[in-house]
Order: structure tokens, then sequence, then C-alpha cells
């Protein structure tokens, strides 16, 4: 019999109840609770404890053709019924629709990305009151094949070993399983970068700096913060044995009910024109240390309210399938 205080040890428990007298039951009934949050203290590779020398993902990681659902996100059921969202694919994995057309438009290069310009800032961004440029939507990923071909990558697996840049369209799935590394690197790619801390949240919070972007009360499913808990879903034993395989699984993000489009949640913005920076994915900024901010849809108020949420718990080779981005880019200066 696991001990109450050896339990709490293994979950995420907020610290003001650690030091509280719980019983067993209370222990299990709050590990069931707390386990699906992404934003919260986890020992897994690459969290704060374990320290950055944790290598990332290449062990796990699985290829398009190693599952079921990786060639062809089509419907399924696991356990309880579970249905996996239906979305239509190409034979080689890609996304149909809006991303696809976005990836064979685009420009290529980071040089090219940048002259597509709309005033200060490249196409699909927003100005920041002309100081800096933030993609209006979470970023989606696009693979560089080695012949120069360009594809959607599928959202829910991991990029580790594959070429990719960033792309930001509505109407997709946004990418998570990603690092901050690994989104730094898709940034860079597309000629943009990470956005710095104070950048995303100046960007989060519209030009009336108000706590959810589009208000200062929070308004019930307006942003996607009100998802279904995939780990409870797909697995229901996550409280006692949830761990690095587990918050890495390619069906989470696939659940009915967790992951929304980007875009979809058509008031999550505020005067600049961005979307979905409060819930959907947590959102990597550009942090030695390892920071994401914004909450994901599950959670926006555990770390902080709406554009105030912040989690360091991870370094940043750190990732799960929570953890998404977007990118930022300088503006450019009037001739």
């Amino acid at each position: 019999m696991v001990g109450a205080q050896a339990l709490l040890g293994r979950v995420c428990v907020p610290s003001s109840l650690r030091s509280a007298a719980l019983t067993l039951t209370a222990a299990f009934a709050l590990a069931s609770a707390t386990a699906a949050l992404g934003g919260c203290t986890k020992v897994t590779p690459g969290s704060a404890v374990d320290g950055p020398s944790v290598p990332t993902q290449s062990a796990l990681h699985r290829t398009f053709g190693s599952a079921v659902s990786a060639r062809n996100a089509r419907t399924a059921t696991f356990g309880d019924g579970l249905k996996i969202a239906q979305e239509l694919r190409t034979p080689e994995g890609a996304f149909s629709g809006s991303l696809l057309n976005a990836a064979t438009a685009a420009p290529s290069g980071a040089e090219s990305a940048l002259k597509t310009t709309r005033g200060p800032c490249p196409a699909g961004m927003a100005s920041i009151d002309g100081r800096f440029c933030v993609d209006r939507y979470e970023a989606s990923l696009v693979e560089v094949l080695s012949t120069g071909e360009q594809r959607p990558f599928p959202f829910f697996l991991g990029v580790d070993g594959h070429d990719v840049r960033a792309v930001s369209v509505p109407g997709v799935k946004p990418q998570g399983h990603i690092s901050e590394k690994q989104a730094q690197a898709a940034c860079s790619a597309s000629g943009k970068r990470l956005c710095k801390p104070q950048e995303w949240r100046t960007a989060c919070m519209g030009p009336e700096k108000s706590t959810w972007g589009y208000g200062d009360t929070k308004e019930e499913s307006r942003c996607n913060d009100h998802g279904r808990s995939p780990i409870g879903v797909i697995f229901p034993l996550a409280a006692k044995t949830w761990g690095w395989d587990q918050l890495n699984d390619e069906k989470l993000n696939q659940v009915e009910g967790t992951l929304a489009e980007t875009g979809s949640h058509s008031g999550c913005t505020n005067g600049y024109g961005v979307y979905d920076m409060v819930g959907n994915l947590h959102e990597w900024v550009d942090d030695p240390a390892g920071t994401f901010q914004g909450g994901y849809y599950q959670d926006t108020h555990l770390n902080g309210d709406g554009c105030g949420y912040k989690t360091t718990a991870h370094n940043a080779v750190y990732h799960d399938y929570s953890t998404g981005f977007r990118c930022c880019a300088d503006a450019e200066s009037a001739p």
C-alpha cells in the first residue's frame, strides 16, 4: 500500500496542500483529479527536477507508420468507447485542406518568408503597436523533405528526427508534443523566432491590457479551456502510473473534446487580432530555463489567470501533449 505522502510526491499537488494531513483516500482522490494537468510539476524526462541533461524523446518517438493513428487518423475506439476525431489525410499522413495549401503556397526559405509582408509584419502576423509581430494562430508544422518538397506534419506526433518549420493558419489542429528548443528551430526555419516572455504576455492581453485578452473577467467556453481529460480516458489508471510515455502518447490530442482547431473559438481573441493565446495549448516562450504561458485546454488558472499563466517547472527539452507554441518576429522599420 502506497502512503499518502509518497503518492503526493508522484503527482501534481500545490505546495500549500502538501503539508496538510490528508487521508489515503483523499490522496487518491486528489491524484485522480490532478494527474491530467499539463501545467504542473511532473518528475519526467526534461523536468526541472531531472535536470537538462536528460535526452529528448528520440527513444520514444513514433514514426508515421508505427501505429494505426500515425498514418491515418480515422475513427477508432479505445477502452470505454473513446472516439478518435476523424480528420482527412493524404496517404502520406499529411493534413488535407488549409494547412496543406499553406505549405505548398508559402514561399520557401526564411528570407522569402519575411518578404511577404503586410505593413511592418509578415503576412499572417499581427503587429503589436509596431514594436514586434506575433503569429495570429498557434503554430502548426510543415515537414521539409530531402527533396525540398514540403508536407504538413501530423499535429499528434513528436518531431524528433524531422526537419520542420512553423506555419500559422486558421482551421487546423496546432502542434503539441514539442519542446522549447524544437519550437525555436521551427520558428527560425520560417524566418521568425520564439516570443520573449513579456512580448507574449503583451500580445495576449491586447491593447486593452486585460487579464483574459478579451476582458478582465473570465467567460466560460469563450476559449478552449474546458476540454476533456485525455489522460483520464486513454489511461484510466494514470494517477498511479503516468509518466513520459503516457504524456506523449499520440492518441491524447486526438480525443474528441480536447484540442481545438486554430481560431475555432472565435471570441478567444483581442484587439490585436491574435487567437487562442489563452487555453488550447501551452505556448513556449524564449527562456533558456524553460517557460510556457497561457494554459491549455484543461487549465488556465493553476499557474496564474489567463494571460498571466506561466509554468516554469520544466526545462527547454521537455514536451508533452499540452505543449505548443507560436512565433514572433521583429517589426520592419519604415523606409
